[in-house]
């Protein structure tokens, strides 16, 4: 079983993400969970969303404590949160930021960073980054494909908006794949 924990701020779409790379997983064939973490947090305060990847039925029900992978939207959280509490080595970090961090990185864990707030401007319009950052998980970790992923966001969205977050998330996807 893999594991991916999510950090963002309430109203950036943590649990949504979470909710589409699970559809996305569970349209290729993989079993798939996913779950937020979150109590009385209002718009803005930070909250972690959760997703199992399996071959396997999944029956764990508990949050994820050591993540394969973690995705963090914004990169404030970096120094309030313990994003890289817990990670695998081998694991794969992938944070929204326009810069390089310079922060202490768990050893064996590969930091990805990219721009998905730029992205998601130019190919939605508005600062959410939730498809963004799927697409370069999907390009990032083979987790999910993107034919599958695309099948998920456009059960999710209707007409443009669909066509929009798509051309986001293969966007990000190429990307990080070397081919944008």
């Amino acid at each position: 079983m893999r594991e991916l924990r999510i950090h963002g701020r309430g109203g950036q779409g943590s649990v949504t993400a979470a909710e589409l790379i699970a559809v996305a997983a569970f349209e290729g064939g993989i079993y798939s969970q996913a779950f937020p973490s979150f109590g009385v947090e209002r718009r803005g305060a930070p909250v972690q969303a959760f997703v199992r990847f399996s071959d396997r039925k999944i029956r764990l029900r508990s949050e994820v404590y050591e993540p394969d992978y973690v995705i963090v939207q914004d990169s404030t959280l970096v120094g309030d949160v313990n994003v890289f509490g817990g990670m695998k080595e081998g694991g794969i970090a992938l944070i929204n930021t326009e810069k390089e961090l310079s922060v202490e990185v768990p050893e064996g864990v590969k930091v990805i960073v990219i721009d998905a707030t730029a992205i998601a401007l130019q190919h939605l319009g508005v600062p959410i980054t939730n498809t963004t950052l799927i697409g370069a998980f999907a390009a990032a970790s083979g987790e999910i494909a993107l034919p599958a992923l695309e099948k998920a966001l456009r059960a999710r969205f209707p007409g443009k908006l669909a066509d929009k977050n798509v051309a986001a998330a293969e966007y990000a996807y190429n990307l990080i794949k070397g081919e944008a």
